[in-house]
């Protein structure tokens, strides 16, 4: 059986390997679900990742959340957006927890590094202005 990551873990009765998607797709489930986390990826991965997170069984996780798989760790990079009032440095060791917990459970993988870009910070109602400011034609209200 192929070493598809290098990561094969040898026993007595067979090999297991875990994959980089099996450790992206563990991570972005919890990014998703700690509180203050606004989106996961940036530009064309978060909108697959919106897309795709709807899809039974994907999560789209894998084109916003980049691993690096061992033999025996694992480290993590993410680009997140968070919400408008959050103390970021908080929410980031929040992240750091729940997807440590998550990955190391699962995989029995040890994380070494989770690395956190902030792209962008969601302020509530933004989204609905976009919409508001054009009139039927698509243009701004205020060019007549």
């Amino acid at each position: 059986m192929a070493d598809v990551d290098g990561n094969a873990e040898r026993t007595g009765r067979g090999t297991t390997t875990i994959s980089d998607n099996v450790v992206s797709t563990i991570a972005g489930i919890a990014i998703r679900e700690t509180d203050g986390v606004h989106s996961v990826g940036k530009g064309a991965s978060k909108a697959l990742g919106a897309v795709t997170g709807r899809v039974s069984g994907s999560s789209g996780a894998g084109r916003s959340i980049k691993v690096e798989v061992g033999e025996k760790q694992t480290a993590i990079d993410v680009d997140i957006e968070v919400e408008y009032g959050i103390p970021i440095h908080e929410l980031a060791d929040r992240i750091r927890t729940h997807v440590t917990d998550a990955v190391e459970t699962m995989t029995g993988l040890e994380v070494v590094e989770i690395n956190i870009n902030v792209f962008d910070v969601h302020i509530p109602g933004d989204d609905d202005d976009e919409d508001e400011g054009k009139s039927s034609r698509g243009q701004s209200s205020r060019v007549q």
